[in-house]
């Protein structure tokens, strides 16, 4: 066992098949292919691992907007119904965000859902939240996060899962791991946590998630002022008015990977040149 009771280095030769469950962080929000798709940490972890083994199949069943009781009900049951040998398990922080939440309550239901996915056999990745201090609107709820992390450690320790842990990683406080609307990461973001599953994992890679950004060019206040007021107008007010008509970004939409399928050779490809030429 590692740190935090993790288990040793996966084989990742020997994983044959992956499903990520979740909501729009691991559907892959704002990160955009050509085709105006999304990618996100989850396709490039798929990618990473289908360097090791090309035959890997892959599915992801996030949909934005989704509760954690959504996520369980609806996504849980599919992936043990694939029976695969790696899961990726985030959930809970549209809940957390809710006025009123209780993480304790949200914590429960992650826990019971871990406890059918560890009983498959399946090696378990769960994400943890991710330090909300310097994030506009998110930071007042750092404390219900920082509770309802620690109750995913322990939950982690229960049933011997592995650790995407994003509250640590520092390097996500930069501006430019997020996309525009300041609540989804950006591609960099993205490709940063992959890496972060990747060790997670035992994964070897050949890039290091904690490496510093260049410097970041200096803003008048003006600059600044002009930019929170057109983020609160293009993207806090419209979250705003879903949350108070009761609506959800993912209401009607599908999973963007809903089978278990074998990567398009090509994004296994490009995600090699990449880290070659990194």
């Amino acid at each position: 066992m590692g740190e935090w009771g993790q288990p040793r280095d996966v084989d990742a030769a020997g994983l044959d098949s992956f499903v990520a469950l979740g909501d729009s962080f691991t559907e892959g929000l704002d990160d955009l292919r050509p085709d105006g798709g999304y990618r996100g940490w989850a396709d490039r972890l798929a990618e990473h691992l289908a360097t090791a083994n090309p035959r890997l199949r892959y599915a992801n069943l996030a949909v934005r907007g989704k509760l954690i009781r959504q996520i369980v009900d609806d996504q849980v049951p599919q992936a043990i119904e694939f029976g695969p040998s790696l899961v990726s398990f985030t959930a809970g922080g549209n809940d957390i965000i809710r006025p009123g939440s209780d993480p304790d309550a949200v914590a429960e239901v992650f826990d019971s859902a871990v406890a059918r996915l560890a009983a498959t056999g399946a090696e378990i990745l769960i994400g943890t939240g991710f330090d909300t201090r310097d994030t506009p609107v998110l930071k007042h709820v750092r404390g219900k996060v920082g509770t309802y992390n620690s109750h995913l450690r322990s939950i982690a320790d229960k049933y011997g899962c592995r650790v995407l842990d994003l509250w640590s990683m520092q390097v996500l406080q930069d501006p430019r791991a997020w996309g525009e609307d300041r609540l989804h990461l950006s591609p960099e973001g993205h490709r940063r946590v992959a890496l972060r599953a990747c060790e997670a994992l035992g994964v070897p890679v050949t890039e290091d998630w904690r490496e510093p950004w260049p410097p970041l060019e200096e803003q008048s206040w003006r600059t600044q002022r002009i930019q929170d007021i057109q983020w609160a107008r293009e993207f806090l007010a419209p979250w705003i008015g879903r949350r108070l008509r009761g609506q959800s970004s993912g209401d009607g939409r599908t999973p963007k990977r809903p089978h278990l399928e074998r990567l398009c050779t090509t994004q296994a490809t490009d995600t090699k040149r990449s880290a070659d030429q990194h």
